[in-house]
């Protein structure tokens, strides 16, 4: 091979050696000396996985909140730099200037003519989104938009990441409720969960709205998607923040409300891990039938209708579990699958 050859960059000298080869001027193994030209390695630098926003702001009479937050929100997104962003705020049907100072702060306003509750505002913004993420966040101010570059960095590794307020920031006996909640929903999920009840959360869109069919239309709307999402196989994270004292009064009725989460959860549990209730129930009427078994044998020297009841009732509850576990995996065959979106 010439000189003049060995100084050519490496894909002319690819195609002159097949140039000489074609004239039989060269055998092919030389052509397995020819250094590769190198392959363009692609930019990842705009490869965020949160690309499109939606921001669903729930708010009804929040007139004393809403322009602050807003104020607030917007060059919190500016500065996140996301290819589309939007602000929805769906007003549950506000008596005040709720749906007005939305608009003047540039938000797209979706009405209620009447108040439907909280969570229905929720699925209400949650359909009308826009955009392949969705950021939940109550009109009343007490979550910081400043959490949300926090959250965009944790969503490169979650499906959905939850504002946890660790069980701080509200009244004691809210605490104390949430507290209780908390560990309940932890031993049905059987993932720790420090803050079952906030609606702070940043969410991938076509997960959420594969659920919406399912979350109820009061305040226990942020139990069902998280109880949901663990159920459904989704990763959830959980990002610590310091929860803002609100202005006015909270619509959240103690007595009412507290109540209906504590069923919400038990209705969570038997349909989406119901081995969870089932087993335990079936363990202790078992051990109690046995029990009385054991005692009537050594006291009266038989087996009495009491203990076969007993133990009866532990095969059947055994036996409903396990198909109430079954009904729960094909509920969720679907909606567990990975469409590829913002993945």
């Amino acid at each position: 091979m010439s000189a003049a050859l060995q100084h050519k960059d490496p894909a002319t000298r690819t195609d002159a050696l097949s140039a000489l080869m074609a004239v039989g001027e060269l055998p092919d193994r030389h052509l397995d000396a020819v250094p590769a030209s190198p392959t363009p390695t692609p930019t990842t630098a705009n490869a965020r996985r949160v690309q499109r926003l939606t921001v669903v702001i729930p708010a009804r009479n929040e007139s004393m909140n809403l322009p602050a937050l807003l104020a607030e929100l917007q060059p919190v997104l500016a500065a996140a730099k996301l290819p589309f962003h939007e602000i929805v705020v769906v007003d549950d049907g506000s008596t005040d200037d709720t749906p007005a100072i939305a608009q003047q702060q540039g938000a797209r306003v979706v009405r209620h003519a009447e108040s439907l509750g909280n969570g229905a505002a929720v699925k209400r913004g949650i359909r009308e989104a826009k955009g392949d993420w969705i950021l939940l966040l109550d009109g009343d101010g007490q979550h910081p938009p400043h959490e949300l570059a926090a959250m965009l960095t944790m969503a490169e590794r979650y499906d959905m990441v939850v504002g946890s307020r660790g069980g701080r920031g509200g009244a004691l006996h809210r605490n104390f409720a949430n507290q209780v909640y908390n560990r309940l929903a932890s031993y049905v999920s059987g993932r720790t969960i420090p803050d079952l009840t906030s609606g702070f959360r940043l969410v991938r869109a076509d997960v959420v709205k594969d659920l919406v069919w399912l979350l109820p239309n009061t305040f226990s709307y942020p139990t069902t998607i998280t109880m949901s999402m663990l159920r459904g196989g989704w990763a959830v994270g959980f990002h610590p923040f310091q929860v803002r004292q609100r202005k006015g009064k909270s619509h959240v009725r103690l007595l009412a409300d507290g109540s209906r989460f504590f069923l919400i959860i038990l209705r969570i549990a038997t349909m989406f891990a119901p081995l969870r209730v089932f087993l335990p129930a079936s363990l202790v009427t078992g051990a109690f039938g046995f029990a009385w078994y054991l005692h009537t044998w050594w006291t009266e020297g038989r087996l009495t209708n009491m203990a076969v009841l007993l133990m009866t009732q532990a095969g059947l509850l055994f036996a409903l579990g396990l198909i109430a576990e079954q009904i729960a995996a094909l509920r969720f065959q679907n909606l567990s699958r990975d469409q590829g979106k913002g993945a």
